[in-house]
């Protein structure tokens, strides 16, 4: 019996060992960051006015422009986005998708706030998101992304502002 209860002891620590071996063995994905500053402006815009007080608006619009990394890359980046806003401030949902020249992209679904100026025109905005897929050496991307953005006064006959933002992306790949 005690031999017995031997053996099952080994073969219990043994699994253990090897597991921990096997796991250990596994390369993990790294963390890293992409930091990037963007200037966009608005390409199509529909904004609807909505009934229950002054200066409330509902609206879509398409934004892009040019993505500027820290690591000397470029990048085209087109945001679709949501807004529903009173005078301006108010809140945003959007996707965010970056082309590099080789093809590569990564997209992110973003949510956050805009503030406005007290004549009603949006001035800054604070967004955050989930990465949502990649392509190229992007596939299988998985992170987050923070945006602060600054918005230039439309000048007339824009559709909307011109946006100059700050962009870090923290993602992890598989491992190859």
């Amino acid at each position: 019996m005690a031999i017995r209860r031997g053996f099952m002891g080994l073969a219990i620590v043994s699994i253990v060992v090897i597991g921990i071996c096997l796991l250990g063995s596994v390369p993990q994905a790294t963390a890293e960051t992409l930091n990037f500053k963007a200037f966009n402006h608005v390409t199509k815009a529909e904004m609807f006015p909505v009934a229950d007080v002054e200066g409330h608006l509902v609206g879509v619009s398409v934004r892009e422009g040019v993505a500027v990394f820290e690591n000397g890359e470029l990048g085209w980046h087109k945001v679709t986005q949501s807004a529903n806003v009173i005078k301006g401030a108010g809140t945003l949902e959007s996707y965010f998708v970056c082309t590099f020249l080789d093809g590569s992209t990564f997209i992110v679904h973003t949510k956050g706030t805009v503030e406005a100026t007290p004549q009603g025109v949006e001035s800054a905005a604070k967004i955050t998101g989930d990465i949502v897929g990649g392509t190229g050496r992007f596939q299988g991307i998985k992170g987050t992304m923070t945006v602060s953005v600054k918005m230039l006064p439309p000048e007339k006959g824009e559709l909307g502002q011109k946006a100059l933002s700050e962009h870090s992306l923290a993602y992890t790949l598989p491992s190859k």
